[in-house]
């Protein structure tokens, strides 16, 4: 749990995508992650979180639904929503954060 903290304090917008390798909706927003973190570049962290590997976790921030996406700020979190969403509107909910 020590290296999440790490992980979301940073001064950009962290998007996290909690996913499993299994699940249909998920596997369709791996497209949409990467376009997602290929826009945005340096001005917010892209990461992906495998549930079936990181169950604790998973468990202590309440994933019932996937995808799960949250956005954190110096290490609170400021978005969070489960589904799939477009490129576009991801892009532009990160940058809201910024």
């Amino acid at each position: 749990m020590s290296k999440f903290g790490e992980l979301i304090d940073a001064q950009v917008p962290v998007l996290l995508d909690f996913f499993t390798e299994w699940n249909e909706p998920s596997i369709a927003m791996n497209e949409v992650i990467r376009h997602v973190a290929a826009a945005l570049g340096d001005k917010a962290k892209v990461i992906k979180i495998d549930i079936d590997k990181n169950q604790e976790l998973a468990e202590a921030l309440r994933i019932k639904g996937l995808p799960t996406l949250m956005i954190y700020k110096s290490g609170q979190m400021v978005w969070r929503q489960s589904g799939e969403l477009d490129a576009n509107t991801l892009i532009n909910i990160v940058q809201e954060q910024a």
